[in-house]
């Protein structure tokens, strides 16, 4: 070995010079004053809508065994406040800064990502097909192989800046959706969002989040994910972003062994507001105890090792 790890992953055009982001919603102003931002191998700010929004009715998060539900409701202060404060506020620092877009329909998706693309400090998109479809009986975007390829391919029609598509974990198949979004110009896939779920308080005998129900998150989703990157990764040629109870470096390495190429933090910051940082150093660490020089040597290796078998 001459001593030097190479962390440098490719998400379509983007070169990151390592592996590790924020899961969007996970991650703020503010954090700058215990995070150096610079150190990210991105920055994903928390989803952005196109008008503003209030939220959904507390409590809005409550903790689980092993994870916590969370459903906030995307509150946003609008497009108009995120081109004038959020976006200048990342492009001070020297990391790519992906916007994550949330629609009410495929228009807003569209129109959201033809104005944010024009801003010269935005690397790329993330797009949340995760929310709710307005026009689609409530169900979300990317629960539809259909409309998932629509809303997709007619965001491509308006930017040529990289795509990532946040999928659902709450489907049948995960690969159908995956697939779906590939063929419509999807650059990379974000694996995944959230589970849905529900906590019910057994002395007042209501639930513990005030929207019913929300999105289950932390280690006791991880195996699930793990799962899905392995099934996705089997079925596509693009790069995957592993998202889902990674708390420290060797679940980053057991996501990207699956076949992730990067992974965002999501839960783990809430505990720990530095994860991120020590996370990229604990993945340095067990890439110099293995004797590797690259983290490209890592990804997708469950893929290697079974085949051999």
């Amino acid at each position: 070995m001459t001593g030097r790890i190479n962390l440098k992953v490719q998400i379509g055009e983007l070169l990151l010079q390592n592996p590790v982001m924020p899961a969007s919603g996970a991650f703020g102003e503010g954090m700058d004053e215990l995070v150096d931002f610079n150190q990210l191998g991105a920055v994903v700010p928390k989803s952005i809508t196109r008008y503003p929004r209030g939220g959904n009715p507390t409590p809005r998060i409550c903790e689980t065994p092993s994870g916590m539900i969370n459903s906030i409701g995307i509150q946003s202060k609008g497009l108009d406040d995120y081109l004038a404060h959020t976006i200048p506020y990342y492009s001070r620092y020297h990391v790519p800064l992906i916007p994550s877009i949330s629609g009410d329909s495929i228009e807003e998706f569209v129109e959201m990502s033809r104005i944010i693309a024009l801003e010269e400090a935005v690397a790329g998109l993330e797009l949340n097909i995760s929310c709710p479809n307005l026009k689609g009986n409530g169900l979300s975007f990317g629960m539809d192989e259909e409309v998932t390829y629509q809303l997709i391919s007619e965001v491509r029609q308006v930017t040529t800046k990289p795509l990532l598509a946040k999928l659902t974990p709450n489907v049948t198949s995960i690969v159908d959706i995956a697939k779906s979004a590939v063929r419509a110009g999807a650059d990379s896939l974000v694996v995944a969002n959230t589970l849905l779920a529900m906590a019910i308080d057994t002395e007042s005998w209501k639930p513990k989040i005030g929207n019913l129900m929300g999105g289950l998150s932390g280690p006791a989703v991880r195996p699930v994910i793990v799962r899905m990157v392995y099934q996705v990764a089997q079925a596509v040629d693009v790069p995957i972003i592993g998202c889902g109870g990674i708390m420290c470096g060797r679940d980053a390495i057991e996501m990207m062994l699956a076949g992730a190429t990067a992974v965002q933090i999501g839960t783990a910051s809430f505990l720990n507001p530095t994860a991120m940082l020590e996370i990229i150093e604990e993945i340095k660490a067990y890439l110099k105890e293995h004797q590797l020089e690259d983290i490209q040597q890592l990804i997708g290796q469950a893929h290697s090792q079974i085949k051999q078998e």
